[in-house]
């Protein structure tokens, strides 16, 4: 892993089963410049060679941490035993009403599909949602996940490492 990588780890990022490679590249910018892991769920939308998920991440995927599970279950396993959010227009409690702690897991669902049911009942009780005007259907993915990133990092004080600030 680069060694800004290993500054601070301090959420997981996973995007389940994602279709677009612009907002996976902005992802990717957005994990190499929080600190954050990003995990993604197969099937992808997309090949991980694809010069639009290169573009929209720029420079940074090496210096973000990525994983690529195979399926679901693999994702659960490989992040056992964590705090684990989704975030879905079906969750009854605001994002900003939970207090995030270093370690938690963060989960999005595909552009278009969002999450399935059984892992929305499979994390029934942990399902939030941003607010939006009545009549919205969803924003974009790349964006809830920058406004979630952000109060989860604000919330635990933008912790950094000594290191890391220059």
């Amino acid at each position: 892993m680069p060694e800004r990588c290993k500054l601070l780890l301090m959420f997981d990022l996973v995007l389940y089963q994602p279709e677009i490679p612009p907002n996976t590249g902005n992802l990717i910018r957005l994990a190499a410049n929080t600190g954050m892991r990003l995990h993604l769920v197969r099937p992808l939308g997309f090949d991980l060679d694809n010069k639009n998920l290169a573009r929209a991440g720029l420079d940074y995927h090496d210096l973000a941490h990525v994983t690529v599970h195979d399926n679901w279950q693999a994702c659960r396993q490989a992040l056992a035993d964590r705090r684990w959010f989704a975030f879905s227009t079906q969750g009854r409690q605001r994002y900003d009403q939970v207090q995030f702690r270093p370690g938690d897991v963060l989960l999005f669902g595909s552009e278009t599909r969002g999450l399935p049911q059984d892992v929305l009942d499979e994390l029934a009780g942990a399902v939030l949602r941003i607010p939006m005007r009545e009549g919205s259907r969803s924003m974009n993915l790349s964006n809830v996940v920058s406004v979630v990133v952000f109060e989860a990092w604000r919330q635990c004080g933008f912790a950094t490492t000594e290191s890391s600030v220059r």
